[in-house]
């Protein structure tokens, strides 16, 4: 009976054992499987440098087809794409990442026309897009190109003294042409003075400021082509008259845009909070923090931008045109009516105080479906120059403005952005003062106190 009964323990002690070992197998295979499936990790960087831009997130998991991507590189080399490519697997089953080595299957580079290794190829059903190097900002814009469908054309309106795509200097517009051609479209310059007539092909037409008055024709020309369903990004600056900075105001432009429901002031806003000191900018440049609920602006959130130079507006209701402001200054601001002056020379109670309006986006209803017109006014033209497009959120902005009009509505978000410098450079004495009190003053400091500690107990 002793034998039956050790013998009925053993067989129970074996089947716990059993069981305990198929449940911590069960664990540790879901475990496994989740992980694969769902991988998740934390950026406690102070500049999430291991985190995805909001629109790459979004792109990517809204794809509705199968995207893949290559990257070609020695076997060596894949741990440095690893970290990055791999993100944007996570993100969709339906993006997948290849890593091929060139010298193991020549075949598939040779197929994908590859001579140069980190080359990363995006497929997306009959359309192949490269990416130009291993940066999300650059592999987001290719994978863009690569899902989006059609030609966008940016249209920018030269002859009247604005703004040039082909200018490289602080006021030039090579970073914006450079920025909309990273987001899928193509840009040119037209000139509607030569031929007052927007061409049919201009997805989206940009007036980036101008010194002098747009004819009759040409502002005709441009209500024509909004009203017809056409898309417009209108920049205007204040009438100023100080020196070489004379501005007209384009007054034939401000009486077609009140038409719309948008009344362009003739004054100066001017931000008296004293919070752009912080980055270095003066009254004249206000700052932007708050945002209404426009998609424009929807995902700008606590962003700051800033906006050089710049008029205010006021929305009105109009015939036909639905109109929103899309921002204004904060109530520590001021728009002053005194424009032939170098100096600032504020009147409390002459001038109009903040908040003030500074870009209204509205849709003018053409009766046909799907196909309304869709313009942004922006008091100012600066903000989208070289020096100071890559201020904070002025980029995302502008290419949320473009994306709107094109009606992208998909693509508008907080793009990616390069990353950050956060080297520490120090001169020859802070070195030899960091040499000295680490790698000599503290290994003396502690050998010091244990000669006291040592004495005193001996």
């Amino acid at each position: 009976m002793t034998a039956n009964w050790l013998k009925t323990r053993q067989t129970k002690y074996a089947l716990y054992v059993t069981i305990y070992l198929a449940v911590i197998l069960g664990i540790l295979g879901a475990a496994n499987w989740l992980a694969n499936r769902h991988n998740r990790s934390f950026d406690a960087t102070a500049n999430k440098r291991y985190s995805l831009a909001d629109q790459t997130i979004k792109i990517v998991k809204n794809l509705k087809s199968d995207v893949k991507v290559a990257y070609f590189d020695r076997t060596n080399g894949f741990a440095r794409a690893r970290d990055l490519l791999d993100r944007y697997d996570n993100l969709s089953t339906r993006l997948t990442v290849e890593y091929v080595d060139p010298d193991k299957k020549p075949q598939l580079a040779r197929a994908a026309g590859i001579t140069s290794l980190g080359s990363i190829i995006i497929n997306s059903g009959s359309k192949r897009e490269e990416a130009k190097s291993l940066s999300e900002e650059e592999i987001t814009s290719a994978l863009i190109r690569a899902i989006k469908t059609g030609e966008r054309n940016a249209c920018f309106t030269t002859g009247t003294g604005g703004h040039a795509i082909d200018d490289t200097e602080r006021t030039g517009y090579s970073a914006a042409k450079e920025l909309v051609e990273r987001n899928n479209y193509k840009t040119r310059s037209i000139s509607l003075l030569e031929k007052a007539e927007v061409p049919a092909d201009c997805t989206v037409l940009i007036l980036g400021g101008s010194k002098y008055d747009y004819t009759d024709p040409a502002v005709n020309a441009i209500k024509t082509y909004v009203e017809n369903g056409g898309r417009a990004l209108i920049m205007l600056d204040p009438p100023l008259r100080v020196g070489r900075a004379d501005n007209t105001g384009n007054a034939p432009l401000a009486k077609m845009l009140e038409g719309w429901g948008v009344v362009v002031n003739k004054d100066l806003a001017l931000d008296t909070s004293g919070i752009g000191q912080i980055f270095g900018l003066g009254p004249e440049v206000p700052l932007v923090t708050s945002y209404e609920s426009h998609p424009i602006v929807r995902e700008s959130k606590d962003v700051a931008t800033a906006f050089p130079m710049s008029r205010t507006l006021e929305v009105k209701t109009a015939d036909k045109v639905t109109v929103e402001k899309l921002f204004s200054t904060s109530g520590n601001s001021y728009a002053t009516s005194n424009l032939n002056s170098a100096e600032i020379r504020l009147d409390p109670a002459r001038d109009k105080k903040g908040p003030l309006t500074l870009a209204a986006a509205g849709t003018y209803n053409t009766g046909k479906e799907n196909n309304n017109g869709r313009f942004v006014v922006v008091g100012s033209s600066d903000w989208a120059a070289n020096n100071i497009i890559s201020f904070n959120g002025n980029r995302d902005l502008f290419m949320n403005m473009m994306n709107w009009l094109s009606s992208d509505e998909d693509l508008i978000s907080i793009r990616p952005k390069e990353p950050e410098d956060r080297r520490l450079s120090l001169s020859r004495s802070q070195m030899s003062r960091i040499f000295y009190s680490s790698v000599i003053g503290l290994p003396l400091f502690v050998i010091v106190s244990g000669i006291m500690v040592w004495w005193r107990r001996r």
